[in-house]
């Protein structure tokens, strides 16, 4: 795992410091049942976690800020005989050192301490409605502070979401943070790599799958950052395609949308490929369309742009592409006016990316127009173009699903490709799964 008190501890002081005065409340993620008394496997709730790094559930960070700002942290016990079921544990004596907390408590103290936490402070920062379970709680703590009233005891009068200070947070990444998604990247880039070399025809698309899994736990990733896609022919014509169970056909192409969690921070990459090893006529024209139109999206990803340049620029192309390969007809202008290219390219061309897949931000400013890029901020770039039979489409191009995505960081020079391991021209796929046959 990659730590540093520092780190966590600095984020902290900023959100204390964005608060004024007033307490925050973040809980992190409960356990989930998956069936009987199996369990998903755990992960934290990425709010919690980018304030304290902790990863063990029933855990929650209080924050109160003011003229003496401290951070309490309440935990699960020190509990050897549950450490022999269910393995290590910090405790709060343990919890307070490592991770750099001004207080540490049991989880089971919390329901005592609370009402005298939220005591005459000016306001609450907790993201109502985010969690029932939690919002029982807190209502209950506010409501015994309220009865004290007539001893001279103020309850918060306002109650602020302390998600919307931690987005703005969030949305900048450090160099720790960089770090750490650059190795997330690099991770995901050798397996997209390694798909392509384990591809062949007569494979179950869940087979390749499996050659992503290997390489995200051989290289030290916790895990997959989402459900992969896998998917082979037509199937790749489904945007959110997942039941990867379909064996894949020589002539066909293969999109494997896929990256992995790396201590909480996410990859996501897309790459499409022929899963016998080389591009038929149309779909080397689509594929070349696609990907002249992510580079043109990859060059507008620069301080000096705001959000919707990308999508500008990739739609630009593709619009271009389409017309001329006889998928939409008239002018460029008038296919852009009347949506005709919906047909094949129906999603925008990015989204943030950091401890969540899509992760927080404001994509639009306080004014309502795009916001700008700016330093730190981490980006996904996919354009695609998907085709289905239709009466319209020559058949040549019917079931081409193709999506060609990578992680973009933007740097005060421009930006930085984390996910550039992973290769993408047609000369660079056809020579690779060449040499793996």
């Amino acid at each position: 795992m990659s730590f540093s008190i520092e780190e966590f501890s600095a984020r902290r002081d900023q959100l204390l410091a964005s608060m004024v005065k007033g307490v925050a409340i973040v809980p992190t993620a409960a356990e989930m049942v998956r069936n009987r008394d199996s369990h998903f496997p755990y992960r934290f709730d990425s709010y919690f976690y980018y304030l304290t790094g902790f990863k063990e559930p029933d855990a929650v960070l209080i924050l109160i800020a003011g003229e003496a700002p401290k951070s309490i942290l309440f935990c699960r016990e020190k509990d050897m005989e549950r450490e022999i079921w269910d393995g290590f544990r910090y405790g709060p004596d343990a919890a307070k050192e490592t991770f750099g907390f001004d207080e540490v408590y049991t989880f089971s103290q919390l329901g005592e301490m609370m009402p005298k936490l939220l005591s005459n402070q000016a306001q609450l920062f907790y993201s109502l409605g985010a969690d029932a379970v939690w919002d029982v709680k807190v209502t209950k703590w506010l409501n015994l502070v309220k009865d004290l009233a007539r001893t001279g005891v103020s309850a918060p009068e306002a109650v602020r979401d302390v998600r919307q200070l931690v987005d703005q947070q969030r949305l900048i990444k450090t160099p720790f943070e960089i770090d750490l998604m650059r190795r997330s990247a690099d991770i995901a880039a050798v397996a997209h790599n390694r798909a392509m070399q384990k591809t062949a025809p007569g494979k179950m698309e869940n087979e390749i799958e499996a050659e992503f899994l290997h390489e995200f736990y051989r290289k030290g990733a916790q895990a997959p950052a989402y459900t992969s896609i896998v998917a082979g022919g037509a199937n790749a014509c489904t945007l959110h395609y997942n039941a990867n169970n379909t064996k894949l056909n020589d002539g066909d192409l293969l999109l494997i949308d896929a990256g992995c969690e790396l201590d909480g921070y996410a990859s996501d990459i897309t790459r499409t490929f022929p899963v016998s090893g080389k591009f038929s006529g149309p779909q080397k024209d689509l594929y070349e369309i696609v990907l002249a139109s992510q580079l043109a999206a990859i060059e507008v990803a620069t301080p000096n742009h705001h959000w919707n340049s990308p999508h500008e620029a990739a739609l630009d192309v593709l619009v271009q592409g389409f017309i001329d390969i006889g998928l939409c007809k008239g002018t460029k202008e008038q296919v852009l006016e009347n949506g005709d290219y919906r047909q094949f390219y129906m999603h925008r061309t990015g989204h943030w990316l950091g401890l969540d897949v899509h992760d927080v931000g404001d994509y639009k400013n306080k004014q309502g127009d795009w916001a700008a890029l700016e330093a730190g901020h981490v980006l996904t770039v996919e354009p695609g173009c998907y085709v289905r039979p239709a009466d319209n489409v020559p058949e040549a191009f019917w079931n081409i699903g193709i999506r060609i995505e990578d992680d973009v960081l933007i740097t005060a020079q421009g930006n930085e490709v984390l996910s550039k391991g992973a290769i993408k021209t047609v000369a660079d796929i056809e020579a690779q799964m060449a040499g793996s046959k």
